[in-house]
């Protein structure tokens, strides 16, 4: 796929893309530095750094209706959500502006008194929280929508926001009957809207035929789909069978549990219980022991949340360098965190010393290998200190993945960002988070799921993600054979005439013995790479020599580099430099393209380097 324009989503043309396009180094820059001609060509962004227009629009219709010119509003998916958002805004307003208030509103389907309750919109799930807050304080609700991830999708917010103001949303008022566990209305006035969706049954209605990229979802639709769903469905659903979303999420469960490895249809699906041993290489593990999130730092705030609910308020660690708002969610939630940046062995010998001078910890909080320098941890020594400390394993897989590693055995909870490989279509949001039976906490934690969890994860996304990973097996080999031959060449050429000064992978890494240590059988070293050049002008040439997409995220099925450092860290460049990650480094996540031509993609950026040191 080659480079877009500035601001163009990527893939191109493609509706709530999670990427956009920064093709030259100077664009980049631009963005960060909130240049008004780059900013006004962006028509999307990584969806928790960049508010999509959907999410901005709907938020705009709820001030005018119920707001005034000095708030904003923050869109959330439940009501719990948006009491956590509406604390932390509270707790932080608290000192720098005691008169601010914020306020929350729930919007609930309405329902047709004539069928008596809200059964099909609650499986539809059509329903926002809003959080309403003053204007003035938009970057500390920014940060909430960003560090937890908890914000409501686009597509979520698109038809939430038709559905809105076709009447079909209302605020929960107090003659509202509600369901303890989500809120939804399940007593109000008659739904409204077209006549045609105030019929009684789908049977009455036209057969309608579903599909998705070149397939197709459904071919019929159940005859017994209710009223309410019917009219979700058709007015709002483009085309999607919302009411397959159940189904859709034991899948995705199965898959990442790897009991369901095969691309099938939802029909074709068998039921499976608690494995022996299976994928994941721990007795008794079942999809049951997953649970999706709207996002993957979503699965990782609730697993630190629900830790501290389990466990206590205790300072959490965070080890290695790690994905910025990881760090984030582990400082501002809770009574703090201990940072190890460079994910060394000194650094567990210091942990090691404080655990034996009795300080006590929630979790440790790792990712396998890490982002951006793909240096993995020592589980086993890691493993070995919380069994004999009493604190928990917490291992974020998503740049590893399961097909290529191992973790889980070694962790009490294993977090991923679906929206990464696990999808490949840069094209929807989503994320995990599984317990392993065999924890010390398991069944502390588990009783906590059962009433803190919600699944907020909207249909429609449901359904994109389970389309777009069944082929997931097949895309890994293909991936893992791709980033190996690039990082082949990089490696190379740190010996010849283009300045390569260091490439980052774990096949080449200092801590490859811990990668192999986990390493799958048929598993391979991943699709992520980043690579570093000896100045910022080779590092720039290489950049905008390259014939790739370029915008943040990874794990797409086309390759997609980004000026990671720059984009990730950009207030913060000093800091990040001093636990090893360069303010030039150049980050590539490798698709599925043919692998000689891109080769050759690598080889024609390396030659624009040379040329640099030509001049």
């Amino acid at each position: 796929m080659l480079a877009q324009g500035v601001g163009q989503s990527i893939p191109a043309d493609t509706p709530h893309a999670v990427s956009v396009s920064l093709p030259t180094w100077r664009s980049c820059v631009g963005y960060e530095e909130g240049e008004e001609g780059i900013l006004k060509k962006m028509n999307n962004g990584y969806p928790r750094f960049f508010i999509d227009k959907c999410v901005t629009s709907f938020a705009a219709t709820l001030i005018e209706r119920y707001g005034t010119l000095d708030e904003w509003a923050i869109l959330l998916p439940s009501h719990a959500v948006a009491v956590r958002c509406a604390s932390f805004l509270q707790q932080h307003l608290a000192a720098l502006d005691p008169d601010a208030k914020t306020r929350t509103i729930d919007l609930l389907p309405r329902t047709d008194p004539e069928n008596g309750n809200a059964r099909g919109a609650r499986r539809v799930s059509p329903m926002v929280s809003v959080a309403i807050y003053p204007k003035r304080h938009s970057a500390l609700a920014k940060s909430f929508w960003q560090h937890t991830g908890e914000g409501v999708s686009s597509r979520r917010a698109e038809l939430c926001h038709r559905a809105f103001n076709d009447g079909f949303l209302a605020p929960r008022t107090s003659d509202n009957q509600t369901d303890g566990s989500h809120g939804h209305s399940t007593s109000q006035k008659s739904m409204k809207g077209p006549l045609r969706y105030q019929k009684a049954r789908l049977a009455d209605g036209p057969e309608e035929h579903v599909r998705t990229r070149a397939d197709s979802l459904e071919e019929e639709r159940r005859s017994n789909t209710d009223d309410s769903v019917l009219f979700v469905e058709e007015r709002y659903g483009r085309n999607l069978d919302l009411s397959r979303a159940s189904q859709a999420k034991v899948a995705i469960r199965r898959r990442i549990a790897g009991a369901l490895t095969a691309d099938v249809d939802l029909n074709d699906m068998t039921d499976t219980g608690r494995t022996e041993i299976g994928i994941r290489q721990v007795s008794g593990f079942s999809e049951e022991d997953v649970y999706l999130y709207p996002s993957g730092m979503s699965s990782i705030f609730n697993t630190h949340r629900i830790m501290m609910a389990s466990r206590g308020a205790l300072k959490s660690i965070c080890f290695g360098f790690p994905y910025i708002d990881t760090l984030k969610i582990l400082e501002k939630w809770g009574p703090g965190c201990l940072f190890y940046g460079h994910g060394s062995a000194e650094d567990l010998d210091d942990l090691e010393k404080r655990c034996k001078g009795g300080e006590k910890y929630l979790a440790l909080f790792c990712e396998f290998p890490g982002n951006p320098l793909l240096k993995c941890p020592d589980l086993a020594r890691i493993r070995a200190l919380a069994d004999h400390f009493d604190f928990a394993v917490v291992v974020d897989e998503t740049i590893g993945n399961f097909l290529n590693i191992h973790v889980m055995p070694h962790a009490d909870v294993v977090v991923s960002s679906l929206t990464k490989v696990f999808s490949g279509d840069s094209n929807v949001m989503g994320g995990s988070s599984i317990l392993n039976p065999r924890s010390r906490y398991y069944h502390l934690l588990k009783k906590t799921m059962e009433t803190e969890y919600e699944d907020n994860y909207w249909a429609e996304d449901a359904l994109f993600m389970e389309r777009n990973s069944r082929d997931f097996v097949s895309r890994i080999a293909r991936i893992n054979v791709n980033a190996e031959a690039i990082c082949n060449i990089l490696q190379a050429s740190k010996y010849g005439q283009y300045c390569v000064k260091e490439v980052y992978y774990p096949k080449y890494s200092p801590t490859r013995p811990f990668y192999e240590e986990y390493r799958s059988p048929t598993g391979g070293y991943g699709g992520l790479l980043s690579v570093t050049f000896r100045t910022s002008a080779e590092a720039i040439a290489f950049y905008d020599g390259l014939e790739t997409a370029k915008g943040p995220s990874l794990g797409t099925n086309f390759t997609l580099t980004s000026p990671y450092t720059l984009l990730a860290h950009y207030n913060e460049l000093a800091w990040a430099a001093k636990y090893g990650v360069d303010a030039d480094l150049v980050r590539m996540s490798v698709g599925l393209e043919d692998t000689n031509e891109l080769c050759s993609v690598i080889e024609r950026a390396l030659t624009a380097v040379g040329r640099v040191n030509e001049t």
